[in-house]
């Protein structure tokens, strides 16, 4: 890592970002220099509007992607260079389109969990889809965050930093209990393998991903799955179990009720609940319409 990007990297950690952050920040740094193939430091405002473009014309990323990517160089040159000459206010962000996330019936869930080839990556999909967790929370769960006296799973500094506590299902718990026995995890309930990280270190967020993306293309479900599938389809069900907007807004952890609204557009039993104009209204269903009389020609 060249000692610019070390810098960007200490100031992500002074101010708390998340190490997933970081590296998504990190790489939009790595990108500007490869793609001008010269220091950050000599480029300016038109380079990051030529950089821009180039990403979402030529690379063909996701107006969400870019996004992310002039947030990094935001704070980059803003943070880090302390530059106020670079005009980066008035470098507009792409327009990102509203869609509503993919979520699964519960059918679809059997199918997912059913389709990992082990026991870990079963375990990481139950815990995905009973908690809710983050991609970047689950490799941080310790074993003593599993409380089995109470019940609860302790989320410690999940995004904002903020700590919150998960009810735990007796059915994760039994599958918990069984990788235990085969793993015996010591620190963090998924550590890593070894190699460069060191078996008393967490796994990293790609196993997670990784988990999900294995068993979705054995499941062979058509639709598109990613790990934030998991924390949708978690949400999504519980409100069609009748829980409210707030404890869902906690579970999640969201910090504004406005991200948790989205989940009673995706709820079943809510759109259910809503009657149909057209069902409102009385029509003579008794009688066919009757075709206009032929006019003689």
């Amino acid at each position: 890592m060249t000692p610019l990007r070390q810098r960007m990297l200490e100031e992500l950690q002074r101010l708390n970002y998340s190490p997933s952050t970081a590296r998504g920040y990190i790489l939009a740094v790595r990108q500007l220099a490869a793609h001008f193939m010269r220091s950050p430091e000599k480029l300016g405002a038109e380079e990051l509007r030529e950089f821009q473009l180039y990403l979402l014309n030529e690379r063909k990323l996701t107006p969400n992607t870019v996004e992310i990517r002039m947030a990094a160089l935001r704070f980059f040159y803003k943070k880090v260079l302390k530059r106020q000459d670079i005009g980066l206010d008035h470098l507009p962000f792409p327009k990102v389109p509203k869609k509503l996330p993919v979520v699964l019936s519960q059918e679809e869930v059997t199918q997912l969990i059913d389709a990992a080839p082990n026991l870990k990556y079963r375990t990481i999909l139950m815990v995905l889809y009973s908690t809710g967790l983050r991609r970047a929370e689950v490799p941080q769960v310790k074993v003593e965050h599993i409380d089995s006296a109470r019940m609860i799973v302790h989320v410690k500094q999940g995004k904002g930093m903020r700590d919150r506590d998960l009810p735990m299902s007796p059915k994760l718990l039994e599958v918990l209990r069984e990788y235990y026995r085969q793993y015996r995890p010591k620190i963090y309930l998924f550590p890593s393998s070894g190699g460069r990280l060191g078996a008393d270190e967490p796994m990293s967020d790609k196993t997670v991903w990784h988990a999900v993306s294995t068993a979705a293309k054995r499941a062979r479900l058509s639709k598109k799955i990613g790990v934030h599938t998991l924390r949708h389809t978690f949400a999504t069900h519980l409100a069609e179990a009748g829980a409210d907007l707030r404890t869902i807004q906690l579970l999640l952890g969201h910090s504004s009720i406005a991200d948790t609204v989205i989940y009673l557009h995706l709820s079943q039993r809510h759109l259910r609940t809503v009657t149909n104009p057209l069902d409102q209204i009385s029509l003579r269903s008794d009688r066919k319409p009757q075709d206009p009389p032929e006019e003689n020609v």
